[in-house]
């Protein structure tokens, strides 16, 4: 384990492989898969910035306390989300469960 600044830990040991009932679950959902990785993708659009940025806002709190960061973009009203967890390689757990908390934020919006 490494202690990170912000007091996040790598547990690398305790991300498990994301299983093809997984997987179907992201792909229902409309997240899709990136070519050439093992990493789901999805764009959302908002009214505006502030909009936008209230959600960025709600999934980073989530991302930190999970201690799974999402790779993203940000264009005013857009926001794109790239997910994978990097200290496996690939998809795992840690993924859908973060992909499941953004799709129940978006639709808060």
């Amino acid at each position: 384990m490494m202690l990170l600044r912000g007091g996040c830990v790598i547990r690398s040991k305790n991300a498990v492989a994301l299983d093809s009932s997984g997987r179907d679950q992201l792909e229902a959902s409309g997240w899709t898969k990136v070519e050439n990785r093992d990493a789901v993708e999805k764009k959302f659009a908002f009214f505006d910035f502030n909009e936008a940025f209230g959600f960025m806002s709600r999934v980073a709190l989530k991302a930190e306390v999970m201690c799974h960061h999402p790779e993203w973009l940000n264009v005013y009203n857009r926001v794109e989300i790239t997910l994978s967890t990097h200290d496996i390689g690939g998809l795992s757990e840690r993924d859908l469960k973060l992909a499941q908390f953004i799709d129940e934020a978006a639709q808060k919006n």
